[in-house]
């Protein structure tokens, strides 16, 4: 009878795992996410092995990935502090017109990239209210790669603040102030009970950022010049391949810029499992 039983439980959660909502679920993301990295995939894969590496490997378009990956990267990380910095403001003291900051950090979500782009060009032009200030020290901003950092740090802003908010939010002071009690040195509430749980959310938020100023286009294609070994990022070149009607061109680039994407993910999840391991000890 118990065999029966565990049988019978056994073929229940079997049904409950392909019950409707997960038949739904696989569906959606197959069509959505699966099907397209797929098609991508195989496309390029089609042209042939050696096509595919000596479109990969040319010279413009390696100079555009060097471009979007490590300046992608570079900006994270600046957001993952900044960010940091921005969000624990905002949590932890109150002060006037924190509301609107609050709210400000939302601009980026709203704002049509290309507005983002014209607003960013003009304000860090030689002639705008940041560019005319830096331009006769020798720093130009605008249309160099400078201003792919900038626009990048502006698009990927918000992904850090408030992936990290949250859990700011849930932390409690109480702890903090009896650690301080117990005669806990600043450094060592910070280290130990301020910084672990943030870990894991900084992380997601500087991955989720990464990801966003990887697949940028609007913003940075006008605050950039565009030229090929100096500003050209991967998927204004994409377009300049479609441009020309070179769809395996266009093809494989974008599959490259999907499998570099692809890695980075995977690398900074799993430095998010190393961060939940670390938050536990």
């Amino acid at each position: 009878m118990l065999n029966v039983d565990v049988m019978n439980g056994s073929a229940e959660v079997q049904r409950s795992r392909w019950s409707w909502p997960w038949v739904i679920t696989l569906t959606y993301l197959s069509v959505m996410l699966l099907l397209p990295a797929i098609a991508l995939i195989q496309k390029s894969l089609s042209l042939g092995w050696a096509e595919v590496w000596r479109i990969a490997t040319d010279p413009v378009a390696v100079s555009a990935y060097n471009v979007t990956f490590l300046t992608a990267l570079a900006a994270a990380a600046v957001n993952g502090v900044m960010g940091t910095l921005i969000a624990w403001v905002l949590v932890r003291y109150s002060f006037p017109g924190r509301k609107v900051i609050d709210a400000v950090v939302d601009l980026p979500f709203a704002l049509p990239t290309a507005v983002a782009g014209l607003a960013l060009a003009t304000l860090y032009s030689d002639r705008g209210w940041i560019g005319q200030w830096v331009a006769p020290l020798g720093i130009k901003i605008a249309f160099t790669r400078t201003g792919v950092f900038v626009a990048m740090l502006f698009i990927s802003l918000p992904f850090i603040v408030r992936t990290l908010q949250p859990v700011l939010q849930e932390l409690e002071p109480e702890i903090e102030a009896a650690a301080r009690s117990l005669g806990a040195t600043p450094w060592q509430i910070f280290h130990r009970i301020i910084l672990p749980p943030l870990i894991p959310p900084i992380l997601t938020g500087v991955a989720l950022g990464f990801s966003r100023a990887v697949g940028e286009y609007g913003s940075v294609v006008l605050i950039s010049s565009s030229i090929p070994f100096q500003d050209l990022i991967a998927p204004v070149l994409v377009f300049q391949r479609l441009e020309q009607y070179d769809y395996a061109g266009a093809t494989v680039i974008g599959t490259v810029l999907l499998l570099g994407s692809l890695t980075a993910l995977l690398v900074i999840n799993r430095l998010q499992q190393w961060g939940r391991r670390y938050a536990i000890r």
